[in-house]
């Protein structure tokens, strides 16, 4: 059953050389070296997930390009876009060039770099670009304290800087994904929190309230109308936030993304799981969460993205007591098709839609569709096979990701279908619960060409 864009068909698909060269009805006379049966499953797109942290290779310790590309390829996940917090940022082209060999080295999945434009260093723009950036990646919120080498250039809470960025970006033709939370006013409320003696669990939601984000879109959207930047908002959480962005749409080039976790779970499962389910933004209410699906099933916004954030128990334990201490964000790229196969499977909206949002959005969206995102004769041969009569439940033992044992949200999870197979470029790297990829294999992803205005690398 192939989910094409046009619908889903009962089809044979050929593949050679890691393309797609054919989409043949059933029982044509064709021959091939491999021959997989793939009766009763969805044939899928790879997911490409727009919003992926593994760090490399600042902390081995929570997870690398050889680990987290492994658990992406077992959750059907055949392109990441890895975010540029590490050590040292990704701000330059030197060490986008560095973290570009790292992960052709170690990847057993397709990845793309983002970049960070915030040193405001035209050249350094342009030399991420020549480098293969897929992308810009601009926080509004100030560095995580003890951690200003990792966040260099890509904290802007400043709009003089911000401005000056935004500009600089313009000039690529590249999008810029924005983490939109207001500082000066999240900051004040943690501090009004922390002159009450408050650090506990609920403290962290107080923090960062829904109108922080909201007034953090708004700030970056109208800086915008006066530059013509392509903007994507991140990690869309609450229906105050989304109704802002809803204001912008059409008036400019802006989309926006969630995330599953917003989509599956609540501020009552921070109270459950504790630290690990510390997120920034974090976890909302439950009408937030129906908002979200309704931006979803509107067009509001276009991709289902993990921001997948692998850190260790160590660190997510270290300060249990102190909720403002714990580092923000958890894994989740082994969930992410599952979770929005599962409620497509339930009758919530069509698995055509389920592909748009986890795939082919956010391919057309950055400029790899159609090589990425979508099942069509000459596209790459990413592929997941999906099998809607068996069922999932999430268990540590299974899961890949150095992180797994702060999966805590998802833990005991069942879910209705079950990844299968993973290829990548026609190559098989996950199959019934084992990696059976090569570290390598991972293709760097650029964006295609004619997204760069012409004359700009000149």
């Amino acid at each position: 059953m192939v989910v094409l864009e046009t619908g889903v068909q009962t089809l044979d698909v050929l593949v050679q050389d890691g393309r797609i060269i054919a989409l043949l009805a059933p029982g044509s006379q064709t021959s091939a070296d491999d021959v997989i049966d793939a009766s009763g499953q969805y044939v899928l797109p790879g997911a490409v997930d727009i919003h992926f942290h593994c760090r490399a290779p600042a902390y081995p310790q929570r997870g690398d390009f050889a680990t987290e590309s492994m658990a992406a390829a077992a959750g059907g996940v055949t392109t990441i876009f890895e975010m540029p917090i590490s050590k040292p940022c990704c701000a330059t082209g030197d060490i986008l060039r560095s973290r570009r060999e790292l992960g052709q080295r170690d990847s057993y999945v397709n990845f793309a770099l983002y970049g960070a434009p915030g040193l405001l260093d035209r050249e350094e723009v342009r030399a991420m670009v020549r480098e293969g950036a897929i992308a810009f990646k601009i926080f509004l919120t100030s560095a995580p304290a003890g951690r200003n080498d990792e966040f260099e250039g890509l904290c802007l809470p400043d709009t003089p800087r911000l401005y000056q960025a935004l500009r600089l970006v313009a000039e690529t033709g590249l999008v810029t994904t924005i983490h939109a939370e207001d500082d000066p006013l999240l900051e004040w409320h943690t501090q009004q929190l922390i002159a009450q003696g408050r650090h506990d669990i609920t403290t962290h939601g107080e923090s960062r309230p829904p109108h922080v984000e909201a007034l953090g879109i708004s700030t970056v959207l109208t800086l915008n109308d006066a530059v013509g930047a392509k903007i994507h908002i991140a990690h869309v959480t609450s229906q105050h936030a989304l109704d802002t962005l809803r204001k912008w749409l059409g008036k400019g080039d802006v989309t926006g993304e969630t995330c599953p976790q917003y989509l599956q779970f609540t501020e009552d499962d921070l109270r459950r799981v504790g630290p690990y389910a510390k997120i920034n933004p974090p976890l909302r209410q439950q009408s937030d969460q129906d908002a979200l699906w309704e931006g979803l099933k509107d067009g509001s916004l276009i991709a289902i993205t993990t921001d997948h954030s692998p850190f260790t128990v160590e660190e997510k334990e270290r300060a249990r007591e102190d909720i403002l201490r714990v580092p923000p964000g958890a894994p989740g790229v082994e969930e992410l098709v599952l979770g929005v196969m599962d409620r497509a499977l339930r009758g919530e909206f069509s698995v055509e839609q389920a592909v748009q949002w986890i795939s082919t959005n956010g391919a057309k969206r950055f400029g790899i569709y159609p090589r990425k995102g979508v099942i069509a004769v000459g596209s790459d041969a990413d592929i997941t096979l999906y099998d809607p009569r068996e069922t999932t439940t999430i268990a540590q033992e299974m899961l890949f990701s150095k992180a797994k044992a702060c999966d805590k949200l998802y833990e005991g999870m069942r879910f209705q279908g079950r990844v299968v197979r993973t290829i990548v470029r026609g190559r098989t790297v996950f199959v019934d619960g084992a990696i059976v990829g090569e570290a390598g294999w991972g293709e760097f992803v650029r964006p295609n060409p004619e997204r760069i205005p012409a004359g700009y690398l000149d």
